[in-house]
């Protein structure tokens, strides 16, 4: 399919002088190509206390904003001033026959090696809101990442109008480099070290060591409305957020608009964006400040950071105020609507407000019927540890994470590479399970006593180009239930039904929402129950599913699925670029 791809290109002629004409004698409605220069590169960063060496964009902690519009070409040259290899994602960009340009490494490119340079080209058409960019290497995004945000061509659905629009980006600290987390993690074979902080807009606030001057503060206007564009890039944690008295109204989830509703707070996963209105309309006492926070949503039984990081928002006339007021301040401030860390039934009531708009200009297009459906456990697994080793995870063995079984491994060269130059290789095989190899009590089973062993390998799924795809994530409770954040490359999807327990073929598809399902590109599957979600696959390519919790992505929670080029054309994956990095 692929050659008979490369052959149909010889036909499109026409099209390239047509091109040349309107390059000749160009529309005023022809697209707009927005060019940025990302170095990656080493900055000394003070927090808590403690310097270090922080791998940054352009020398800024979180990176640079991208500001395009809908329909703009967009073309970012990364050029890589560290010895380290790295690559970068932008993080629901969909890239329609352009994987070239997604990013994460092994997958649909090999990284970018140190003095190297590569240029990311793509379009955002049909693209609109608030998404993120963050590097696709190792554990690099936990510094490496920035708001994406693309402005719409048509008015917002929503109102009122507002004033500004603020970025809230949360993300997690640690004094060790992040790279070197994982190194401890991979090599004992136990969980990973706990981050020391979180952090909005990279600052820890307050309620930190050292922090008072780490404090993010956005003043507002009384009576004024504000959009606030949330977004969730920590490592290993979902969080809750809150603003002390007020109510938030969520108009947009993962750049995709929703029916809006207005709710005290909320939970965002890693790799999720929620876009909210606030109004300042309430009455500040003298210090006219009031506390906004973030803090963990626990699901597991594993260690993790308890605490909460702390912001404030002024009320205009507002003074900027001293180290020590904003100490006294933090504590004498609380954000009581800040949900508890384990405060599930709050997760679960606002995750089902979330509902597509499915307006007439916005229509809710979820596939009605399916044309195939896989169910693939999401599990966390404890594997047997090898002789002569010394594991440090439960009962002396090592921690790994599987779907359906299957650990992913992730080979040194481009899947997406080998694909497109039908290249055979024994590294990886087409024959990813589409149904659990073994049917059992997944979410009832005892959490230590069975045999967790998972296999490891590189195993697609490949599809046909424009199906209509059903996929059902099902939980465990292996180790500890868990709630994954799974993160789909490549295609939005609808999440048509969710639960607690095991997924029954035979009675849950009838409970299914398919008006206005939410549509999203990461979903949270329930702790110890299931999600299932439909997309029709129309991008050619190689796309990588996996939880956005780091430490699960590197144990092996993740998948590769493959959409073959269709009949036409149009339908099939762009030429590689020219520089696109080897191997």
């Amino acid at each position: 399919m692929m050659e008979g791809c490369r052959h149909q290109y010889s036909r499109l002629l026409m099209a390239v002088l047509i091109l040349f004409l309107a390059l000749v004698f160009p529309s005023s409605s022809s697209p707009a190509t927005r060019r940025f220069q990302f170095n990656v590169r080493w900055k000394k960063v003070t927090r808590l206390c403690h310097t270090k060496q922080l791998l940054t964009v352009n020398g800024k902690y979180p990176g640079p904003t991208i500001a395009v519009h809908e329909g703009d070409n967009v073309e970012i040259k990364v050029t890589n001033l560290i010895a380290t290899n790295t690559t970068i994602h932008w993080h629901g960009i969909r890239q329609m026959r352009t994987g070239w340009a997604d990013g994460p490494a092994y997958i649909t490119q090999c990284p970018i090696r140190g003095g190297q340079s590569y240029t990311y080209k793509f379009s955002v058409e049909d693209h609109r809101g608030t998404l993120l960019w963050h590097a696709h290497y190792s554990w690099q995004r936990m510094s490496v990442h920035g708001a994406f945000i693309i402005y719409p061509r048509m008015p917002y659905p929503f109102k009122p109008p507002f004033q500004d629009e603020v970025p809230i980006i949360l993300g997690e600290w640690w004094n060790k480099d992040a790279d070197e987390v994982e190194r401890e993690m991979m090599m004992t074979g136990d969980g990973p070290e706990n981050s020391q902080a979180y952090t909005i807009n990279g600052m820890p606030g307050p309620l930190y060591p050292c922090s008072d001057k780490d404090t993010f503060i956005q003043n507002v206007v009384p009576g004024k409305t504000y959009l606030l564009r949330i977004i969730n890039t920590a490592l290993t944690a979902e969080l809750f957020f809150a603003i002390a008295n007020h109510t938030l109204t969520v108009v947009e989830i993962d750049g995709l608009y929703t029916k809006p509703f207005t709710t005290t707070a909320i939970m965002i996963a890693p790799g999720q964006t929620t876009t909210v209105l606030l109004t300042a309309d309430q009455v500040p006492n003298s210090s006219a400040v009031f506390a906004m926070a973030a803090t963990t949503y626990v699901t597991s039984i594993f260690p993790f950071d308890n605490s909460t990081t702390m912001a404030f928002l002024g009320y205009k006339p507002f003074k900027t105020l001293k180290l020590e007021t904003l100490n006294r301040l933090s504590r004498l401030l609380s954000v009581q609507n800040l949900p508890h860390i384990r405060d599930s039934a709050f997760a679960t009531e606002f995750s089902g407000k979330l509902r597509s708009l499915a307006s007439a200009q916005y229509p809710c297009n979820v596939p009605k019927t399916i044309d195939k459906r896989v169910v693939t456990t999401v599990s966390l697994n404890l594997q047997d540890c090898p002789a002569n080793q010394i594991c440090k995870g439960y009962h002396g063995k090592r921690f790994f994470a599987s779907m359906n079984n299957q650990s992913f491994t992730r080979p040194l060269q481009s899947i997406l590479e080998s694909h497109y130059k039908n290249i055979t290789t024994r590294v990886f095989s087409s024959d990813f399970p589409e149904k659990p190899t073994a049917s059992f009590d997944f979410t009832g089973v005892d959490p230590v006593t069975s045999n967790m062993n998972t296999q490891f390998g590189t195993k697609l799924l490949v599809v046909p180009y424009g199906i209509s795809l059903e996929i059902v994530l099902q939980g465990t409770s292996f180790l500890s239930v868990d709630n994954h954040p799974i993160h789909f490359h490549g295609h939005n999807f609808f999440i048509v039904g969710r639960g607690i327990g095991n997924f029954d073929v035979n009675k849950d598809p009838k409970k299914y929402n398919l008006v206005d399902p939410p549509e999203r590109n990461t979903v949270g599957v329930p702790a110890g129950g299931w999600a299932a979600i439909r997309f029709k696959a129309d991008n050619p390519g190689v796309w990588f599913v996996h939880c956005h919790l780091e430490e699960h992505t590197s144990w092996g929670l993740a998948m590769a699925l493959v959409v073959q080029n269709g009949a036409n054309p149009s339908q099939c994956l762009l030429p590689p670029p020219a520089d696109l990095p080897s191997c």
